[in-house]
């Protein structure tokens, strides 16, 4: 079965991951959205205006929206209606990237002025909520006009003043700005564990972000490309030597119940290949690791069962708290649950084969002209 084979069976057979409006079902839309960028297979665009059919109604309504509580997770899904309106004008979907933007503009923050991850974790920002606002944020500014850019600026600044290790390089999972919770430092508020995959998602949110700004000489993505360096620097020391693949627990290589992760090693597999085509001043061994990450994942992490080939190796999920539940330790991560064609992992492995797409034209081009 060829990557193509897998990713059309995988959408033909897709059921919505949760019955009310998901940030998982949007991994899976920002994949079809960005593979019909790429190859201009008009099966990846049918399956967002499908999905989209069954959630949306005329007036614009998101009928499967969950109103009884506040979460950043709401909003990745948003990118796939702005996808809609660029593509028909359509004012049902504007009408719902409204309603999103509405809520964005209320939506409870921290001390620092972060949003906070959901309602039941107040105070509380993790780097996962970054990549589930922040690039929706952008783009809305940037094609309605309402607002700047001054807001995203500083939840990305504040990311790295709270949540970045300077002795590790790496960024820590979450942040608590009342430093009461369990799993939190007392006097950093920072989590303990550096799991991989929160750092995947912020890697992403920084490449999209910088992409929805689209500005390459704006204040705003001159300072998402410093961070973008900063952290890809650090993150990439501990790529596994042979295959690239990253590990679940990021700093802990060599402990025996750690594991190379697919969806967080797919997830910086696309940042580093998109930062090299947004042109961010990065090496390009960036690239040759993104495509050393992929083809390791297409060698070592599908398996063939009897249905045809399946991902494997990603993790469930992951977070912190409430209260002593889920304690950010390293122990922690390597209990978690590990699946199989989880909408996390696939989503990723649709980026990152659509930025690995868009190489090989650029490579095509680049000989072409020489």
């Amino acid at each position: 079965m060829t990557i193509s084979e897998y990713t059309d069976r995988y959408i033909s057979n897709y059921k919505n991951f949760k019955d009310y409006w998901n940030y998982e079902d949007g991994c899976i839309l920002t994949g079809c959205i960005k593979l019909y960028y790429a190859t201009g297979e008009r099966k990846y665009r049918d399956f967002v205006f499908s999905y989209l059919s069954s959630v949306i109604s005329e007036e614009g309504i998101i009928l499967n929206f969950d109103h009884c509580k506040h979460s950043t997770d709401s909003f990745n899904s948003g990118r796939s209606l702005l996808f809609a309106y660029k593509m028909t004008g359509a004012e049902k979907y504007k009408n719902a990237i409204m309603f999103l933007l509405d809520k964005i503009k209320v939506y409870p923050r921290t001390s620092e002025g972060s949003f906070i991850h959901k309602s039941i974790y107040p105070d509380q920002v993790w780097l996962d909520g970054l990549y589930m606002v922040q690039p929706f944020y952008a783009s809305c500014i940037r094609l309605f006009g309402d607002g700047d850019y001054s807001d995203i600026m500083q939840q990305f600044r504040n990311a790295r003043s709270t949540m970045f290790n300077n002795s590790k390089k790496l960024y820590c999972h979450g942040y608590d700005s009342a430093r009461v919770q369990p799993w939190a430092d007392s006097e950093s508020g920072r989590s303990r564990g550096f799991w991989l995959r929160a750092i995947g998602w912020y890697l992403m949110a920084l490449v999209d972000t910088a992409d929805a700004v689209g500005d390459s000489d704006s204040e705003c993505v001159k300072l998402l490309t410093d961070l973008f360096c900063e952290a890809a620097e650090g993150v990439t020391k501990y790529s596994d030597s042979g295959s690239g693949l990253f590990y679940q627990v990021v700093d802990l290589p060599e402990d025996e119940r750690n594991y190379t992760e697919t969806s967080g090693s797919l997830m910086i597999a696309y940042a580093l290949m998109k930062s090299v085509h947004l042109g961010f001043p990065v090496d390009r061994s960036y690239a040759d690791l993104s495509r050393r990450i992929f083809e390791s994942v297409v060698k070592e992490k599908f398996k063939t069962g009897d249905d045809g080939l399946t991902l494997t190796d990603i993790c469930c999920s992951a977070g912190l708290g409430p209260g002593r539940q889920r304690n950010g330790s390293p122990e922690y991560y390597f209990s978690e649950l590990i699946v199989a064609d989880d909408p996390k992992g696939v989503g990723a492995f649709m980026m990152a084969y659509s930025e690995i797409v868009n190489d090989n034209m650029t490579g095509r081009r680049d000989n072409d002209e020489a």
